[in-house]
């Protein structure tokens, strides 16, 4: 399954707006966005945002067409556990996770019972809450150190996994998307792969 990185973009002044976000959807992609909060709302912005900024009930209001669609929310300040959680079951979203929070602030997603995962890369190893987590967001900065079988292992622990494709850290990404497709058994849903080429990867 696809995460459209910041919405499906053609340019990169449409990340994170309402046409990438809409056109992801509409492809059948899942789509990774950035939360923050910002004059007591929360909106969408990966940087500090402005006033102008675009609000997450608009989003949602548009995630909701598509709850089958997985939404992978990526926390840019602590502190919005429960507003967002909230949120999201008053939109009714269930195929959803929030990510790359800070240790203290995971654990009130933890106690909160909300969809979470932890991450991993060759500077952040296996972490105390894997095990209270939904799944890992595997991340590779400089170079793939992970292979088919350490996606296979973490499927096999019952984990959904998130992996971090190579361009979004400016590498080629067809060598990583190969061991991907090599993953057995079928990992259907459960494995997902965040890009800012949703449609060349499925292919």
């Amino acid at each position: 399954m696809m995460l459209a990185h910041r919405g499906f973009w053609r340019a990169r002044a449409e990340q994170n707006t309402m046409a990438a976000f809409r056109r992801a959807f509409e492809a059948g992609h899942g789509i990774e966005t950035d939360i923050r909060d910002c004059a007591g709302r929360l909106v969408i912005a990966h940087d500090p945002p402005g006033p102008d900024a675009l609000g997450l009930d608009a989003f949602l209001d548009l995630a909701m067409r598509y709850a089958h669609l997985p939404l992978a929310m990526n926390i840019k300040a602590d502190g919005l556990a429960a507003r967002l959680t909230g949120a999201m079951r008053a939109a009714g979203l269930a195929n959803w996770f929030a990510f790359d929070m800070s240790v203290p602030d995971t654990l009130a997603w933890r106690d909160l019972g909300a969809p979470f995962l932890t991450r991993r890369s060759e500077y952040e190893p296996p972490a105390a809450l894997d095990g209270a987590a939904m799944g890992v967001w595997l991340d590779a900065f400089h170079g793939e150190w992970w292979d088919a079988g350490t996606v296979e292992a973490l499927l096999a622990a019952d984990k959904r996994v998130a992996v971090v494709s190579p361009e979004l850290h400016g590498r080629t990404p067809e060598p990583a998307w190969a061991v991907l497709r090599s993953v057995r058994p079928d990992p259907g849903a459960r494995l997902l792969l965040c890009t800012d080429f949703p449609d060349r990867a499925r292919s």
